[in-house]
C-alpha cells in the first residue's frame, strides 16, 4: 500500500491506480462539477444558467427604472407610461426566473447530495484499508453527514445570491455608463477594490475555519465514543479518563467557534464599510456633476440605482462565513475523492473452473515486505510461506508478529510494497476486486454485524443463498442453541453493530457467513477467540469439517486449536522464522514454536488457592495465586489467556 517515499493517502502501489475526480479546476463551481459527476453535472448547468437568467433580469430591471423615473420627474407622462410598462414586463419576467431558479435550486441540491453519497460510497471502497485511520473516520461521518448537505447548499442557497451579487451590478454599471460614463467609471473602479478586501477577509478567516473543522472532527468522534462506551463510562465514574476527554474536545470546539466569530466580524464590517464608501464615492461625484449642470431628474434616478448597486454586492459578505463553510465541505469531499483507490488490472485474467475433486487455491507469500506507516519498522520484512490447496495452515508469533497483517494482504485490503501475495497463482493484484472477493471468505476478530435480522447476517455472505442453505450453514457453525434462546429466532433483530449478541455469538454468525459462502479460501483471524469451551470444541469441529474442501489460513492465539494443521507457520519481526506441523516443531526443543507450548503449558498450571489468614502477617488476605505443575486442572483453577 505504501512505501517509505509515498504516502498511502495519495498514491498507491503503482500508477494505474485512479481517482474519482481526476484533474482538479480551481473554482468553486469547477470543483463542485467534478463530485458530482457526469449524471448530476447537467441538472448543475441548468440551475447555473436559470440563476444566471434570473440575475441579469435584475438587473436589467433596476436599469429600466432610470428612464422610468427621469421621465416622472420630467412630468413625461406619456414616456412614463411606455418605460414603465417596460419595467413592469422585465419584473414580471424576473419574478418567474426567481421562481424557476429557486424551486430548481432545491431540486438541484437534493440531487447533489444523493450524488455525493453515491460517489463517496462507491469510492471508500476502492480505497486501501490503512486509509482508514480513527481520525479520518470521524471526519468521514462530518462529510457523509454535515459535509454534504453543506456542499449541496451552494446549489440551493448561495449559487442565487453569489450570482446576483455578481450579475447584478454588473448589468447596473453597464447601464450607468450608458446614462452618465463618470458615475460608471466611479462603481468601476470599486469592483477590484471590493474583490481584494474580500479575498483577504476570506484568507484571514479560513485559518480559523481550518482549526474549526479540526475541533468539531474531534468533537464529533468523542460523542460517538461516549454513546458506545457507556459501561466503561459508568464504571469508572464520573473521574473517569472518558469524561474528560469529552469535555475537552468540546470546549475546545466552543473555543474554535468564539475564535472564528471573533475573526469573522471585522472582515464582514470592512466588506461592509468598502461598499458603502464606494456609494459614497458615487454620489460625491454626482453632486458634482450636479452642481456642474447635469439634468437632475437624470442624476437621481443614476444615484438610486446606485444605492441598488451596493444591495447584491453587500448581502455577499453577510454570506461570508456559510460560504465559507460549504466551500471547506467541498474541498473535504474532494479531498476524500481525489485518493487514489487500489489499481484495477486493465485486463484481469480469466480464472480457471476447479477440476473434479479440486477444493481450494494454493496461497503463497514470495519475499513480501509492507508497512502500514513510512515512519515505522515494516509490519512484514520479507515473509515467504506456501500454504498448498485444500490444507489447513496456521499463523503464530507474538503480538505484532504480522499474523493479521497476512490475512489483511491476502484479501488485499492493502498492496504490499515489494514481494508477492498469490492466490491460485495469480498475483492479488492482476485480478479484480470482484474476482477476488469471489475467491475469498473472512472471519476477523473484530465482528461487526448489520443492524438486521440474524438470518439476513448469515445470508450477507452470499445474497443468492435459499433459506435453507443460510439455515444450514448457521446450524454447521452451532448457532442453534443462540436462536432458540431469542425472542424471534433466526428473525431476530441484533441492533447496530450486533449489540444485542455477545462477543462469541457475533462471532458465530460471522463464521457462519463464511461457511454459506463456501468459497475456495477462507481466512480465520482467532475465529474461536470469543468463544466459550464447549462453543470452541464445536466450532472446531466445523472447521474440521472444512478441512481438505477449502484452503484454511487460520491465525490463533491459543495453540492447541492449531494442533491438526497441515502446516504451522511461525512469525518473528515480520518473518517466517519457522514452518512445520505441530509435531514436528515439539520435536525440535530449541524452536520457538516449542517454546510457546512450554509456557502455554505452564500457564495452564496456574490456580487461585484459599489459604488461611496470618493475623500477623496478611489479615486482609484470603486467597494467593499459586504456580502448580502442569496436570488435571482442580474447580479452582483460572486459565491465564
Amino acid at each position: 500500500m505504501s512505501s517509505p517515499h509515498t504516502p498511502a493517502e495519495v498514491t498507491p502501489a503503482d500508477d494505474s491506480g485512479s481517482t474519482a475526480v481526476g484533474p482538479l479546476p480551481r473554482s468553486v463551481l469547477g470543483r463542485l462539477f467534478a463530485v458530482v459527476g457526469p449524471g448530476a453535472a447537467p441538472a448543475l448547468r441548468r440551475q447555473i444558467a436559470r440563476v444566471a437568467a434570473y440575475s441579469v433580469l435584475q438587473g436589467v430591471t433596476f436599469v429600466l427604472s432610470v428612464p422610468a423615473l427621469r421621465a416622472l420627474l420630467d412630468r413625461d407622462t406619456t414616456a412614463a407610461w411606455w418605460w414603465s410598462a417596460a419595467v413592469a414586463v422585465s419584473a414580471a419576467l424576473t419574478l418567474g426566473a426567481r421562481h424557476a431558479q429557486a424551486m430548481g435550486g432545491f431540486s438541484v441540491g437534493l440531487a447533489t447530495i444523493n450524488a455525493l453519497h453515491h460517489r463517496l460510497g462507491d469510492h471508500l471502497v476502492t480505497l486501501p484499508l490503512g486509509w482508514f485511520t480513527a481520525k479520518r473516520g470521524d471526519r468521514l461521518t462530518r462529510l457523509v453527514g454535515q459535509g454534504a448537505k453543506d456542499t449541496s447548499g451552494i446549489v440551493a442557497h448561495l449559487l442565487e445570491p453569489l450570482l446576483t451579487g455578481v450579475l447584478t451590478p454588473a448589468v447596473v454599471v453597464i447601464g450607468v455608463f450608458a446614462w452618465d460614463w463618470r458615475l460608471g467609471l466611479t462603481l468601476l473602479v470599486c469592483a477590484p477594490v471590493l474583490y481584494a478586501v474580500h479575498r483577504w477577509s476570506g484568507v484571514l478567516a479560513a485559518r480559523v475555519d481550518e482549526k474549526l473543522d479540526e475541533a468539531a472532527a474531534e468533537a464529533n468522534g468523542r460523542v460517538v465514543e461516549f454513546a458506545r462506551a457507556q459501561s466503561v463510562l459508568r464504571a469508572g465514574g464520573p473521574d473517569c479518563l472518558g469524561w474528560s476527554l469529552l469535555d475537552g474536545s468540546l470546549t475546545a470546539q466552543d473555543r474554535e467557534a468564539r475564535r472564528r466569530a471573533r475573526a469573522d466580524a471585522p472582515a464582514r464590517l470592512l466588506f461592509g464599510i468598502t461598499v458603502q464608501l464606494g456609494v459614497a464615492a458615487a454620489l460625491v461625484v454626482g453632486a458634482d456633476r450636479l452642481i456642474g449642470g447635469a439634468a437632475p431628474g437624470t442624476l437621481l434616478a443614476l444615484l438610486v440605482l446606485t444605492v441598488r448597486f451596493a444591495e447584491p454586492v453587500a448581502a455577499v459578505a453577510n454570506l461570508s462565513t456559510t460560504l465559507r463553510t460549504s466551500v471547506a465541505a467541498l474541498e473535504g469531499i474532494v479531498e476524500v475523492l481525489a485518493t487514489r483507490s487500489l489499481p484495477e488490472p486493465a485486463e484481469p485474467p480469466a480464472l480457471a473452473e476447479p477440476g473434479d475433486g479440486e477444493r481450494g487455491l494454493e496461497v503463497e507469500f514470495r519475499d513480501v515486505r509492507f508497512g502500514y506507516d513510512a515512519d515505522r519498522p515494516p509490519v512484514l520484512n520479507g515473509l515467504t510461506f506456501r500454504a498448498a490447496a485444500g490444507s489447513v495452515v496456521a499463523l503464530v508469533g507474538a503480538s505484532g508478529a504480522g499474523k493479521t497483517t497476512v490475512t489483511r494482504l491476502v484479501a488485499r485490503f492493502a498492496d504490499v510494497d515489494a514481494g508477492h501475495v498469490l492466490v491460485g497463482g495469480h498475483d492479488v493484484r492482476e485480478l479484480t476486486s470482484g474476482q477476488l472477493a469471489g475467491l475469498l471468505a473472512v472471519v476477523f476478530q473484530d465482528v461487526y454485524l448489520f443492524d438486521d435480522t440474524v438470518f439476513e447476517n448469515i445470508r450477507a455472505g452470499r445474497p443468492s443463498a435459499t433459506d435453507a442453505e443460510v439455515e444450514r450453514a448457521g446450524l454447521l457453525a452451532r448457532l442453534g442453541d443462540v436462536v432458540d434462546r431469542l425472542p424471534e429466532g433466526w428473525r431476530t433483530r441484533v441492533g447496530e453493530g450486533g449489540a444485542a449478541l455477545s462477543g462469541g455469538e457475533r462471532q458465530r454468525v460471522s463464521l457462519a457467513r463464511a461457511l454459506l459462502k463456501d468459497a475456495p479460501v477462507v481466512l480465520l483471524d482467532e475465529a474461536t477467540a470469543w468463544l466459550d469451551a464447549e462453543s470452541q470444541a464445536a466450532v472446531q469441529r466445523t472447521l474440521a469439517e472444512l478441512s481438505g474442501r477449502c484452503t484454511l489460513l487460520v491465525v490463533a492465539h491459543r495453540l492447541e486449536t492449531v494442533v491438526g494443521a497441515d502446516l504451522i507457520v511461525v512469525l518473528d519481526q515480520g518473518r517466517a522464522v519457522e514452518t512445520g506441523t505441530h509435531h514436528e516443531l515439539l520435536a525440535r526443543t530449541d524452536s520457538r514454536y516449542a517454546a510457546f507450548w512450554r509456557e502455554r503449558t505452564r500457564a495452564g498450571g496456574w490456580r487461585l488457592d484459599p489459604v488461611a489468614a496470618d493475623e500477623e502477617t496478611a489479615p486482609d488476605t484470603a486467597t494467593a495465586v499459586t504456580a502448580a505443575a502442569p496436570g488435571p486442572k482442580k474447580a479452582e483453577e483460572v486459565t491465564t489467556p
